[in-house]
C-alpha cells in the first residue's frame, strides 16, 4: 500500500519519521506528566483544604465562645502581635466579594473546606466560602478593602510577591447579626497554576526542542543522503552515455557502494565496446562470403535458380547492412550540449520542404540538453516515417512537467492497437509499410527509441483521435 502523504525524497521521509517520533514521545510524556501532576496536586490541595477548614472551625468556635464586646479587643491585639494564619474581622452582615472563575482545583478546595466546617460545626447556621483576588477585595461591611489596611496586617497573610495570589474568604454567621470574616492564602498560593500542566513556558521549551531536533535531523539526513544523490546522478549520466567520476567519500558503506558502481560501470562499458567491435567485425566479415556467393550465383546455368540465390543474398546483405547501421546509429560518441529546438526542428522542416513535403511547425523557444547528431538522427527517422506513410506531418514542442515533449503527427492510416508495441522491434514492418516504402528495413523506430532512451527520454506511439499516428518524444529538462 502506498502512502500518498509521504514526501517523495528520502530526506523528507527520514526527517518526517524523526520529527513524528520526537513529537509522539513528547505527547506521551506530556500526557503522563499531566496525569501525574493532576493527581498529586489534587491530593495535596485536598489535604491543605482540610487543614484550613479545621483551623477555620477552631477560630469560629473560639470567637463564638467570646462575649461580643470582647471580640474587637481580641482582634486588635492579634493584629498588633502580627496576626495569625487568618485575617480576622467581625461584620454585621456577609460581605459581597467578586469570586474568581471556578476551576477543578478551586472547586475541590471550597468543597473540602465546606465539608470540614460542616463536620466540625454542625450547628453553624450559615457559611459563605469563595476565592477572590486581593485587588478591590472588601474585608468589612464598612467598605474597607485590602489596599486600605496597614501592610503589616496583610503581609504574608493576604498579599505575596512577586504577583498576587487568590485569597480564600470564609464568612460564618456565629450569631444573629454577627458574621466572622476569615481570609487567608493557601499553603501553596499559586496552586491554581498546577491545574494547567502545560503552561506557555513549557510549551515554548518543547517547541524549541522540536525545532532543534528537526534542524539537526535535516542536517544529519542531508549529510547521509548527499552521497546517494551523487550515486543517482552518476547512474542517470551513465544511462545517457556519460561517465562522470563518482567521489569515494562519506561512510564506509557508501565508499564500498561507489567502488562497486564504478567497477560495474567499467565492466558494462567494456562489454559494450567488445559487443560493438564484435558486431561490426562479424557484419564486415559476412560481406566477403556474400560477395563470393553472388559471383558464384552468376556462374549458375539455371537462371531461375540463380535469381533465387541473388534474392536471398540481397536480403542477407540488407540485413547485415541494417545491423551494422543499427550499431553505428545508436552508439554515436558526442558530448551533451544545449540545443535550441527551433533551430533543430526548423532545419528538419526546411529540408523536408526542399524535398517537396509539407510539414507544419510553430516556433516554441524551448531548449534541451542532448547529443546534436544523435538526437537529429532520431527525429529525422521519425519525421521520415511520418512523411512516408502520412504525406503531411505536424511537429509541435511544449513544456511538460520535468522536461520537453516533441510530438509528430501524420495523416497516415495509423497502426492497429495490437501492433503498436511491436513496431520498435528490428525488421518489423506492417503491410502498408512494406507496400509504400520497399527500401526500408524496419530499423528506424528501434534506432530512434535507443537514442531517445540514451538521452533519458521516452518514445511513445499513439493513434490520434483525428486519424494518423502520433509519435511523442519526451526529453528530460
Amino acid at each position: 500500500m502506498r502512502f500518498r502523504f509521504l514526501p517523495p525524497s528520502l530526506l523528507g521521509r527520514l526527517s518526517l519519521v524523526m520529527v513524528l517520533g520526537v513529537l509522539t514521545t513528547m505527547l506521551i510524556g506530556n500526557w503522563l506528566w499531566a496525569n501525574q501532576l493532576k493527581t498529586k496536586t489534587a491530593r495535596e490541595v485536598s489535604v491543605a483544604a482540610q487543614h484550613i477548614g479545621s483551623a477555620a472551625a477552631s477560630a469560629v468556635r473560639f470567637f463564638q465562645s467570646l462575649p461580643p464586646n470582647y471580640r474587637p479587643i481580641l482582634i486588635e491585639q492579634l493584629r498588633d502581635m502580627g496576626g495569625t494564619r487568618f485575617f480576622v474581622g467581625v461584620n454585621r452582615a456577609p460581605v459581597a466579594i467578586q469570586e474568581i472563575p471556578e476551576s477543578l482545583l478551586s472547586k475541590t478546595v471550597l468543597e473540602k473546606v465546606r465539608q470540614t466546617l460542616s463536620d466540625d460545626l454542625p450547628r453553624l447556621s450559615d457559611t459563605r466560602i469563595g476565592f477572590a483576588m486581593p485587588d478591590g477585595l472588601v474585608v468589612s461591611d464598612e467598605g474597607i478593602t485590602v489596599a486600605d489596611l496597614p501592610e503589616e496586617w496583610v503581609q504574608h497573610t493576604l498579599l505575596i510577591k512577586p504577583r498576587p495570589a487568590p485569597i480564600l474568604v470564609i464568612q460564618a454567621e456565629i450569631e444573629p447579626g454577627g458574621w466572622l470574616y476569615l481570609a487567608t492564602l493557601m499553603p501553596d498560593p499559586y496552586f491554581l497554576d498546577n491545574g494547567n500542566p502545560l503552561p506557555l513556558d513549557r510549551l515554548l521549551l518543547q517547541g524549541l526542542t522540536l525545532a532543534t531536533v528537526l534542524l539537526m535531523s535535516i542536517l544529519v539526513v542531508r549529510w547521509i543522503t548527499l552521497p546517494l544523490a551523487a550515486l543517482s546522478d552518476a547512474a542517470v549520466a551513465f544511462g545517457k552515455g556519460e561517465s562522470p567520476p563518482l567521489p569515494e567519500s562519506g561512510s564506509r558503506e557508501f565508499i564500498r557502494t561507489a567502488r562497486a558502481f564504478t567497477a560495474m560501470r567499467e565492466r558494462i562499458a567494456r562489454y559494450l565496446e567488445d559487443r560493438e567491435r564484435l558486431f561490426a567485425s562479424i557484419s564486415h566479415d559476412l560481406r566477403t562470403p556474400i560477395t563470393r556467393l553472388k559471383l558464384r550465383a552468376e556462374l549458375l546455368d539455371d537462371e531461375e535458380l540463380s535469381q533465387a540465390f541473388h534474392e536471398d543474398l540481397d536480403e542477407l546483405d540488407m540485413m547485415v547492412k541494417g545491423a551494422l547501421q543499427s550499431v553505428k546509429d545508436t552508439d554515436i560518441h558526442e558530448n551533451h550540449t544545449e540545443l535550441a529546438l527551433d533551430q533543430l526542428l526548423g532545419r528538419m522542416v526546411r529540408d523536408a520542404s526542399l524535398a517537396g513535403h509539407y510539414v507544419e511547425y510553430q516556433a516554441c523557444g524551448l531548449k534541451v540538453m542532448g547529443k546534436p547528431l544523435a538526437l537529429r538522427r532520431a527525429l529525422v527517422n521519425l519525421l521520415d516515417n511520418a512523411l512516408f506513410y502520412g504525406k503531411v506531418a505536424r511537429i509541435a514542442a511544449r513544456q511538460v512537467e520535468g522536461g520537453v515533449c516533441i510530438s509528430i503527427h501524420d495523416d497516415g492510416p495509423g497502426v492497429p492497437a495490437e501492433a503498436l508495441a511491436t513496431l520498435f522491434q528490428p525488421y518489423v514492418r506492417l503491410e502498408h509499410g512494406r507496400s509504400s516504402n520497399q527500401q526500408g528495413m524496419g530499423l528506424g523506430l528501434g534506432i530512434a527509441q535507443n537514442i531517445v532512451q540514451a538521452h533519458g527520454g521516452v518514445l511513445e506511439l499513439f493513434n490520434h483521435p483525428d486519424g494518423g499516428l502520433l509519435v511523442s518524444v519526451t526529453l528530460p529538462a
